[in-house]
């Protein structure tokens, strides 16, 4: 018995040596906790506490996304969604069609987590989480060529959920946001990306929605249903080519006082796109670029409190049919605007 436990002791001696001869700080520092007594080993954390956030917490909790939380909708401002999108269409001249859609939107937000940790060595990493849910009805929609496939009116054309991530602490010069993304087309997104504040209200991004990687001349005969909807602008107002500036003139009689501005990329380190095999062989969404205009208006509500408001601009890029080089596949922007006010507040 004497020399089993003599054996065990060198056995331990040795397993501290050939950790100091690692350099292993972390194995040292386990070593050592193990060999605390229990009393030793329970220390006080400076850590922040993780917790999903209750009803009453919500109403107090002053996070960066506290201004989100809640349901959007632009049913007080009715027909301020557009949406542009060119899909494979056999039977047409071109083999595609130009669709551009007229919507109401509904988009909530609520605050599900705080204090997610990541964990790490030397320190952890802490986010905070907001789930959202996006659905959108069609109230109008013309595609050129006519294909009679359109949908009528009150057409469910979208529904998406995901999460939207505040990193507490992020990397030195990294992202501080991101954006988590599922649609049931089979598609799953992260974006990553920043988060900026402004007085009054920054320039618009603006998106071009010709094709990539055709003659970008609007007079080619093959880009004719964009110059359709170019000279002929849906429902009066929308111009699939030049997609932000419906954005911009909604925002000309309105007093913006500050906006933060939320910039998502799928094409940022560790982003990107996954879909089912189907998509990726007809129509593969590629990128996901979109920005979120949260703005304070010089206007009062009911209750004296500055009116709020959520722009947004969003591109996804759909590559299908070769281009004319040979040179991979042509890119298709699919692009969304609209302008929301929040409906319901976060009891």
């Amino acid at each position: 018995m004497a020399n089993r436990k003599n054996n065990e002791e060198n056995d331990c001696n040795k397993s501290r040596r050939d950790f100091i001869k690692i350099g292993s700080t972390a194995a040292l520092a386990a070593m050592a906790v193990k060999s605390m007594p229990l009393s030793a080993k329970v220390l006080p954390s400076t850590n922040p506490v993780r917790h999903i956030l209750s009803l009453q917490e919500l109403s107090s909790y002053q996070g960066v996304f506290n201004q989100l939380v809640g349901t959007w909708s632009n049913k007080t401002l009715p027909g301020h969604g557009f949406n542009m999108i060119a899909l494979p269409y056999p039977k047409g001249p071109f083999a595609y069609r130009l669709l551009v859609n007229q919507y109401n939107e509904e988009l909530t937000f609520q605050h599900i987590d705080e204090n997610v940790a990541n964990r790490g060595f030397p320190k952890d990493q802490f986010v905070t989480a907001i789930a959202y849910q996006q659905s959108i009805k069609q109230i109008a929609a013309e595609d050129n060529p006519v294909s009679g496939e359109a949908g009528d009116k009150n057409l469910d054309i979208h529904h998406e959920v995901g999460k939207f991530l505040y990193i507490k602490n992020p990397q030195k010069k990294g992202f501080d946001i991101a954006r988590i993304a599922v649609v049931p087309h089979g598609d799953s997104v992260l974006a990553l990306g920043n988060m900026s504040k402004t007085a009054g209200m920054p320039d618009v991004k603006d998106f071009s929605g010709l094709p990539i990687a055709t003659a970008r001349d609007i007079n080619s005969p093959y880009l004719a249903p964009y110059k359709y909807f170019h000279e002929h602008l849906f429902q009066g107002v929308f111009d699939p080519l030049h997609p932000s500036e419906y954005l911009k003139s909604v925002n000309e009689s309105e007093d913006i006082t500050k906006t933060t501005v939320f910039t998502f990329d799928s094409r940022n380190k560790s982003g990107g796109i996954k879909s089912i095999p189907f998509i990726n062989q007809h129509a593969k969404a590629t990128e996901m670029q979109s920005t979120f205009y949260l703005q304070e208006l010089a206007e009062l509500d009911e209750n004296g409190v500055p009116k709020m408001r959520l722009q947004y601009i969003q591109l996804v890029m759909l590559d299908f049919f070769q281009r004319g080089d040979g040179e991979g596949l042509i890119r298709w922007p699919h692009i969304s605007v609209n302008t929301l006010e929040k409906v319901i507040e976060p009891k």
